[in-house]
């Protein structure tokens, strides 16, 4: 591979388990984990170094290095994502780190761009983030697709029991019904990730031994979804809540009402993109929303012809004029054509509807944070008003789901 953009002396290589002792190193550093930390949920030095190794098999990770010391990093997770009902493969960005005195001279940007070159000749169309800086990655043409709601209940307010015909038994956290149920959710749920072994070692990595399963078994005694939580100083943190239907929903609850006399509090993250407040008989809890994960299209022709569109009648068109300042192979006009058989194809004859925008808004309108409308009237998106009332129609209402940080 050629690399570009470089200061002299610099070279970018892909990393393997080689690297292992310089690629801890810049994550310590980078994130600031300390040993107090580390020893507080369990670990021990050569413990993490070890629990490292995966991803450096596993991962498509990225160096840049001033000689022979490793000034900068990238790693892709090779992931499936549920897009609208299209398992799609997806390049998800973590390890983003640079030693500071490496800072402000392009090795990133380079990195970033390489990385993204790769995923689209892995056939990635699509990358997820966690972004430590929102207007870094803004930048860099990733943007917001999904939200994640913090919420805190006090007992009083705790949903009264209601009758389920199932009933909950608490689990090993490493049961395979826990993996097979999350699969179910993940299939039909928009915006899921598909967990893959690398993912579920990334989702237990820093969690201590007191968290508990518990599973929701319906009559038939059939898994319907499962509850992964912490009992501790009176407070039932939630860490994870998911279920195929609303009676395992109504069914864990009612566990975690069960333990009304134990708790104080209940608190935990929802993903939903929903208020849970509307759920409850009594609304009056505490509810904080803020931005949890960035996607970013890497293949625009790919990505919409992977997209599975709405109400689309045969014989509608549609224009889309991206703006990508990163990769030039989206910097272009797109035409789709909807044909009787519901499919779609990339036409290059251009539509009479229009609708330029960048490949961080395409991306956002896409994934149903942000309705077309909207994204108009706040000028992120250019189009006529029948170019918008077209979009509005094509793109599904449904939010975007994403619980996972790698």
């Amino acid at each position: 591979m050629q690399y570009t953009s470089l200061p002299d002396g610099f070279t970018i290589q892909e990393l393997d388990a080689s690297h292992l002792e310089q690629f801890n190193a810049l994550l310590r550093y980078a994130f600031q984990v300390t040993e107090e930390e580390l020893v507080q949920v369990g670990w021990q030095e050569d413990e993490i170094k070890q629990s490292k190794f995966p991803i450096l098999e596993s991962a498509h990770v990225l160096g840049c290095f001033e000689g022979k010391t490793l000034a900068a990093q990238i790693a892709v997770y090779p992931m499936q994502v549920n897009v609208e009902g299209s398992l799609l493969d997806t390049g998800f960005v973590t390890g983003v780190a640079t030693y500071p005195e490496y800072a402000g001279i392009g090795l990133m940007s380079t990195l970033i761009r390489q990385a993204l070159t790769d995923m689209r000749g892995r056939g990635q169309s699509i990358s997820f983030l966690c972004p430590y800086s929102i207007p870094f990655y803004r930048h860099k043409g990733w943007e917001i697709v999904s939200d994640k709601m913090t919420f805190r209940i006090r007992d009083n307010q705790l949903p009264k029991p209601q009758p389920v015909p199932g009933k909950v038994r608490r689990i090993a956290w490493d049961d395979p019904s826990l993996a097979a149920v999350h699969d179910r959710f993940a299939a039909k749920t928009h915006g899921c990730l598909v967990r893959n072994a690398l993912a579920w070692d990334e989702y237990w990595r820093w969690d201590v031994d007191d968290e508990v399963v518990a599973m929701y078994y319906d009559a038939a005694d059939e898994p319907q979804g499962y509850l992964v939580y912490l009992l501790k100083r009176e407070i039932f943190k939630i860490k994870e809540m998911v279920y195929l239907n609303d009676e395992a929903r109504r069914g864990m609850w009612d566990y975690v009402t069960a333990h009304y006399s134990m708790v104080t509090e209940v608190s935990g993250c929802n993903y939903t993109n929903h208020s849970l407040a509307f759920t409850l008989e009594d609304s009056d809890i505490r509810e904080t929303v803020q931005p949890y994960v960035m996607a970013r299209i890497v293949d625009f022709a790919a990505f919409i012809m992977s997209y599975n569109f709405a109400e689309a009648s045969s014989g509608d068109a549609i224009t889309f004029r991206i703006h990508d300042k990163v990769l030039d192979w989206n910097e272009q006009e797109f035409t789709v054509r909807f044909h009787a058989d519901g499919t779609h194809t990339l036409s290059a004859e251009p539509s009479p509807y229009t609708a330029e925008m960048s490949i961080g808004t395409a991306i956002c309108m896409l994934m149903g944070y942000k309705r077309p409308a909207y994204l108009k009237s706040i000028d992120r998106l250019t189009a006529d008003a029948k170019t918008t009332a077209l979009l509005e129609r094509l793109i599904p209402t449904g939010k975007a789901y994403f619980s996972d940080y790698i």
